[in-house]
């Protein structure tokens, strides 16, 4: 490998939310930074999570010095556990951050190794064959998040992971300025910044209004209180904590996770609350619903699937009555927003209140757009990659750190698999890194594609219908009448004549195979996927997947059947 190589690769975390990982190869060393998943959106059916591509571990992972990890957020360490059930690589992270990354990991691998797992704080600097690897404090929604410098005989390459500037954050949320001045004076090469907020024009309220309004809406609410939020926002479940001892309440907390979640914090003292302050769910009939709070933090941390099937009688704890206020204390996404308009509904009909924190406050963990000009002024990157974020928000970014004063072309807007070699001073794109999806669909990594997901799809539009005939082939003829049968395509008790001109197209599928074409199996049912497939969009309009099933009569045993009555015909006429 030539001397003096850097490459900063775009692995996943562009032009979407969620998923984010990105390396620098320093010569014959790559630093992987976070290694995080995404919650799948509607068009991916039946999937769990979506990961980055377990091809770049494949092709590398004999060059990989480390995983060096932001904060403890699912993305940004929830693609653990499927990289280390087959790669020992070494793992880095805040307190906090490395025991989020073990709960994770242990959830699908329980003899994980535990030794890969290594504690740094922001004063610590690694220093490894090729490049020296340190941090620096960011406040998120999270604490103890961290920055990360790779410092490389070019110039320093930071990289944000999720971060926001608050100047009345909490101890372990604070921002360090005075270390980003240092890192600055250094010189940076190359800034990785956190592109998720970069639309907000105005700032986001500090923690401590958020706080007061928090202990408002406890305070000003007659019935029990559910707060849906998620179980990794250290910052809400703080606040919620704090106004339930102020309102004299006592709170339920409705999951496992959320449960491990909270345990480790307080035991490390990122949280800190009574334990008198909980109850499990056998106590709920010893309080009235004004001294109750819920929190609900839903499967993998999305509570509003959780608080519908509350509103619908269906969750296996809690259904929401009259009296009830929902407290919606997470800031939804753009993606999500019909959702929750849609649970909110759910919650008025079942006699429920709901309350929106992101309707009475602009409360982020990410980046406004003055954040980030003031990132870039403070810093003063030679060169800007946009990250962590959709195509439109690394495009405003990208303006606005134009408007503070950085050269158009010193600005990289990149799509994941992007590869950037430094050469003579500047990045120029290179052979590409694996950049895809990677798709989790229970135990399975990785075996579902594009094709299994096209097939769901017209499973989800126009279900399947499936073709059964059974064939003697060395007579060529059909040995009974073909049985049909459906699912979500069209109901067969009201569509008998439709399905009966089916049956008749099967048989004339197979008629004409005999006759014009040596037998072959895969072509005998091809035909009749193709016949049966173009009659029903012919007569429907639909494409419904087509399942054709050919069986063969067992000759062997026809003959014997055929024996055995010869003989008893030979019996009886004696």
């Amino acid at each position: 490998m030539a001397e003096n190589t850097i490459k900063v690769m775009i692995v996943s975390g562009v032009r979407e939310q969620g998923k984010d990982m990105f390396a620098v190869q320093v010569n014959d060393e790559i630093f992987v930074l976070d290694a995080g998943l995404k919650y799948p959106d509607s068009s991916l059916f039946g999937i769990d999570v979506v990961i980055p591509d377990m091809d770049f571990f494949a092709k590398y992972s004999d060059k990989i010095a480390g995983i060096f990890l932001t904060h403890g957020h699912a993305d940004s360490i929830g693609a653990l556990p499927y990289i280390l059930r087959n790669y020992d690589i070494n793992v880095f992270g805040s307190e906090l951050t490395i025991a989020l990354a073990k709960l994770t990991v242990q959830r699908e691998n329980r003899r994980f190794k535990k030794n890969l797992f290594h504690v740094i704080d922001a004063e610590s600097e690694i220093d490894f064959k090729n490049a020296t690897v340190s941090f620096f404090h960011t406040t998120h929604s999270i604490p103890d998040s961290l920055g990360i410098v790779v410092h490389t005989g070019a110039g320093n390459i930071v990289y944000t992971g999720d971060f926001k500037f608050d100047p009345s954050a909490a101890k372990h949320y604070r921002t360090d300025m005075d270390r980003l001045a240092q890192i600055a004076t250094q010189g940076v090469l190359a800034l990785l910044s956190d592109s998720s907020n970069a639309e907000a024009d105005f700032p986001n309220a500090s923690e401590k209004d958020i706080a007061r309004y928090v202990q408002e809406v406890f305070a000003n609410a007659a019935g029990r209180i559910i707060v849906a939020a998620k179980a990794s926002n250290f910052t809400r479940l703080q606040q919620v904590f704090d106004a339930a001892k102020k309102t004299n309440r006592k709170v339920l907390l409705t999951g496992r996770g959320v449960g491990k979640i909270v345990r480790t914090a307080l035991d490390l003292g990122y949280l800190t609350a009574d334990k008198q302050l909980f109850i499990d769910s056998k106590e709920l009939k010893k309080y009235e619903d004004k001294q109750l709070v819920v929190l609900e933090t839903g499967r993998m941390g999305e509570p509003l699937q959780s608080l519908q099937k509350m509103a619908n009688n269906r969750h296996r704890m809690i259904s929401i009555h009259d009296g009830d206020l929902v407290f919606i204390a997470t800031t939804p996404s753009h993606a999500v927003e019909t959702m929750v308009a849609q649970t909110s509904d759910m919650v008025y009909r079942a006699g429920g209140t709901v309350e929106q924190l992101a309707y009475a406050k602009h409360t982020s963990g990410h980046a406004t757009g003055r954040d980030l000009q003031l990132l870039i002024a403070t810093l003063k990157p030679k060169f800007l990659i946009p990250v962590i974020g959709e195509y439109r928000l690394l495009e405003v970014h990208r303006d606005l750190a134009i408007n503070a004063g950085m050269n158009p072309k010193d600005i990289y807007i990149t799509k994941n698999g992007d590869c950037l070699n430094l050469e003579k001073g500047r990045f120029y794109l290179t052979d590409p890194v694996p950049g895809e999806d990677t798709m989790i669909d229970g135990s399975g990594v990785g075996d579902v594609g594009n094709i299994v997901l096209r097939d769901r799809e017209i499973l989800s539009d126009d279900g399947i219908f499936i073709a059964v005939a059974t064939i003697d082939r060395k007579k060529k003829k059909i040995i009974a009448t073909p049985k049909v049968s459906s699912r979500g395509f069209v109901y067969i008790k009201a569509n008998r004549e439709l399905m009966n001109e089916t049956r008749k197209v099967i048989e004339e599928a197979i008629k004409t195979n005999f006759e014009h074409k040596k037998f072959d199996w895969t072509e005998l049912k091809n035909d009749v996927r193709s016949s049966v497939e173009k009659f029903l969009y012919k007569q429907t309009n639909r494409r419904p997947v087509v399942l054709p099933v050919i069986m063969e009569v067992n000759q062997n045993r026809h003959r014997a059947m055929n024996k055995k009555k010869e003989n008893q015909k030979n019996k009886k006429a004696e």
